[in-house]
Order: structure tokens, then sequence, then C-alpha cells
């Protein structure tokens, strides 16, 4: 038996600095590349979460856990060392539960996230924790001012599926640097990728008990416990816009500070002095990768008018080329989607993209395999108003769109509920610079340049959410501002 791997009853919760049953039993996790039961997980219940929100409270109030920055700094690296000790474990469930391909678990589903956290562990300990804004005279009274930085308190994450362990260490990494104490609450459809972090923290690190406390569960109830409750100083989600919606509400009751990372549906402007079928090819291919299953991937591919139908069929090469593939095999790029009923939810998609007019030009099917797959589908004919090109569909699905030159890209571009991602191909900076000041959207990509990475925060604008997750900005979110003023 594997020393990480969970036991044939299932995992644990990590409760209080202990690995304990759920109370609720178990549940099935499964394997979506062949929809057959990996193992049990522990089903966490009510009375789980309000022990977990107790220990971090706890945690948070009678120890020395948010002062101590060295001892923080030095529990991150701890926790990062471990998990590379268990990398090739950690990459093996990745793969089966998650369903990610293999290539992405040495970037971004796996050991990228991981590596971050040497990053804020580096950022605990040489952050300016306070700041002498210098002598003034309000009111007549000379005072001495000093502008503090110190830890929010307990926090709630609420973390989903797609990329489970990029998204916990994004929101466990900050905030363990800032000194918070968390209780993270994983997807229904990933609870090993969490529960194995809580058993790393408990077996082979100095975190203190309750300082990180992980309740896995089906009951999606628990996430809005989570919320609500008046000991949780702060809600970390990530997540569907329609959920983020509902954890903000639910946290307005005790009016808790929220950080929201919800959806989006980005678009991939080709302006009419690009390399068309470069830029398309490569906006198809992008579309496949961990078959569509990320928040922010430009699903809208927008493009010159007059280049439309070379577009299409560039893109159209792309996608036909990739197929959906084993994950666990190095050289696929489109793995299943998760569930069976995220497969369902992305073929009602492609339906209601035909009713409206639209045309699948390559994919639309499924692949004769077990697991849950759709081929790469690329649909032209939809306007920009289509409900394929407006609602996050989150599979390996490309919207082809005209538009009728730069401003009219970027009216196309800003016509969504959403502001997260995007991309621009030109080659006159000039225009490019022009169009990129114009979208609105959280994160862009020039050229195939890539903006993920440990100190560049992300997040979006409109209703892809508040706030931004790593670099400082995203530390910060962990943080309550306290001036001190003292008269001399």
């Amino acid at each position: 038996m594997s020393k990480l791997l969970p036991s044939a009853e299932g995992s644990l919760l990590l409760v209080g600095g202990k690995l304990v049953p759920g109370g609720a039993g178990v549940f099935a996790t499964m394997n979506p590349a062949s929809g057959e039961v990996l193992g049990q997980a522990a089903n966490g219940d009510a009375g789980d979460m309000d022990a977990a929100i107790a220990a971090a409270r706890s945690a948070f109030d009678d120890t020395g856990w948010s002062r101590d920055h060295a001892f923080r700094a030095a529990c991150l690296r701890q926790l990062r060392d471990a998990l590379r000790d268990n990398i090739e474990e950690l990459r093996e469930l990745t793969i089966a539960e998650v369903g990610a391909p293999r290539m992405l678990t040495s970037g971004p589903q796996l050991e990228g996230p991981i590596g971050d956290l040497g990053y804020f562990a580096d950022l605990a300990e040489n952050y300016t924790w306070e700041t002498d804004l210098g002598v003034a005279s309000p009111m007549g009274i000379k005072s001495g001012r000093t502008l503090r930085r110190e830890a929010v308190g307990v926090v709630g994450a609420i973390t989903p599926w797609n990329f489970p362990h990029q998204i916990n260490f994004a929101k466990l990494g900050p905030a363990l640097a800032a000194g918070a104490t968390v209780v993270l609450k994983p997807a229904p459809d990933t609870p090993w990728c969490a529960a194995l972090i809580g058993k790393v923290i408990a077996e082979q690190t100095d975190i203190p008990a309750g300082v990180v406390n992980i309740v896995t569960s089906a009951d999606h109830a628990l996430g809005a416990q989570l919320a609500g409750d008046p000991r949780v100083d702060m809600v970390s989600f990530t997540g569907s816009t329609a959920t983020g919606k509902a954890v903000m509400a639910t946290a307005a009751t005790t009016l808790k500070k929220v950080f929201l990372e919800l959806g989006g549906k980005s678009a991939f402007i080709v302006l009419d002095d690009a390399d068309i079928a470069a830029a398309s090819s490569y906006a198809g291919f992008s579309v496949c990768v961990h078959a569509g299953q990320g928040c922010a991937l430009t699903t809208r591919l927008l493009v010159p008018r007059a280049s439309y139908d070379d577009a299409v069929a560039a893109a159209a090469k792309a996608m036909a080329g990739i197929k959906p593939g084993d994950p666990a095999e190095g050289g696929t790029v489109c793995g299943p989607l998760i569930s069976e009923r995220q497969r369902d939810r992305v073929e009602r998609y492609l339906e209601i993209a035909q009713a409206e007019g639209g045309t699948i030009v390559t994919g639309g099917g499924r692949p004769d395999r077990p697991g849950w797959f759709v081929e790469p589908t690329l649909i032209s004919g939809l306007s920009n108003t289509a409900t394929a090109a407006q609602e996050e569909i989150f599979g390996p699905v490309l919207v082809v769109i005209p538009h009728d030159g730069d401003d009219d890209a970027v009216r196309l571009a800003n016509e969504s509920p959403y502001g997260l991602s995007g991309a621009v191909w030109g080659t006159d900076p000039e225009r490019i610079d022009h169009v990129v000041r114009g979208v609105r959207t959280g994160t862009l990509g020039v050229n195939g340049g890539i903006w993920y990475a440990a100190d560049a925060p992300f997040g979006g604008y409109k209703q892809s959410g508040i706030g931004r997750e790593l670099g400082v900005a995203g530390f910060e979110e962990y943080t309550e501002t306290k001036l001190v003023a003292t008269a001399e």
C-alpha cells in the first residue's frame, strides 16, 4: 500500500490537526477517463464543518501563528518540499481523479502550484508589514502614523474541480503566508486531491493543529454553511458565476470579506495584419487543452470578416487533429470531461448552437471509448449574441465570429457579462495596444504571451469576479489594514 494514497476504506478529513472519518460516511470518487469508481472519500457533514471552523478560529485567536512570519515561511517551504517528495503519487492520482493530461502535471495541474508555495514563503518573510507614514497634525494634534497589515482571520476556501491543486494552493499559499487560518471545502468531484494535502500537512509538516482544515463532502450545503458562519472572516471562492452570486449573498449576512474568481467567455482577437492561419490554429489548439475545462481559456475566436473562411478552415484543421485520449499518456492534450453530468451539459450547448443556426464544422460527437469524452468542436455561423457565444460551456468548444475592424473587435469582446481573460494577435504595436486598452478583462495574452505565474495577479472584471489571486495583490486579499496614530 502506498504511504500516501487513500486506503480501500477511503480518504480522511483534516480537522483540528487530526485525520478523521466523515460524519456522513463516504462517497465515491470517479475516474473520468473510464467512468469507473476510483475509491471512497470521507463525506463530511455539518458537524464536521462546524468543528473545522471552530478549530480554525481557535488556531487564529489563541496561537502566535498570525504574528510569526518566519515560522509561517518555514512551514510553507516544508509543505512544498513534502509534496515534492510525494510528487509521483500525487501525479498519478491527479491524472486519475481529475482526468488531467499528464503533460499538464509538470505545470499548472501539479508541479507549478506546489513550487509557487516558495514564492509565498518568501513574501511572508520579505513583505513590508509596517509602513511609517510620518508625522501629521490633524486638528492640531501632532501624531505619528503607522500603517500595519495584519492577517484577515479565518478563511473559508471553496474550490472547483478543474485545476484542484492550482486553485487549492492559490488560496492556501497566500492565506497561510498572510497569517490566516483556513477551512478548505473542495469540489466533490476531486476530493482525494485535497484530502492528500491534508494527510501531508498532518504527517509531514509542523503546521499547527487547526491552521489548515480540509472537509471533503458530497453535500454542497457545507459550502453555504462555511460562507455564512460568523466565525469565518473571509470567503475565497472559485467556481461558476451563478454559485459565486449565492456565496456572496450568503457571506453578506455577516458582512464578511469576499474574494470571487468566477466564469469567463474570453475572446481571442485576431487583427487583420496577423497571420490568420497561425493565430486561428493556436486558438483551436488552446481551447482543447484539458478538454476546455478552464475558466480563462479563450472560447470565442474573433477574426476579420474578409478572412472568416480561412480562419474557420485553419481552426478546424487544428482541432480535428487533436484526438481525445487517455490522460495518462504523455502526448494527450484533450482528456475527458470531469463527469457524465458535464458531458451532457456540453452536448446540450451543441444542440442549442445548431438550433440557433450554427454549423458544427468539426467534432461534436463522442469518441468510441469509455469515459466522459467529447470531440473538440468548432462552431461557425453564430452571432456574438448566440447562447454558445455568451454562456460558459466548459468544454472543448470554440465559436468563430467575424469582426469589422479593431474597434468592432473590442466591442464584440466586451459584449459579454464576463471579463476574465483574452488574447490579441497582430503585428502593429500601436494597434495591439489600442485593442488591449479597450478590452475590459483581467488578463490578456499578446501573440501567445503567457500571463500565469505566482507573482502575477489573476482575476476578472464584471461578472468574472471580485479581487485578484496570486501575486502581491492576491496575498493582500488575505490581510486587513490597520492605521495606528500615536500622539507626540
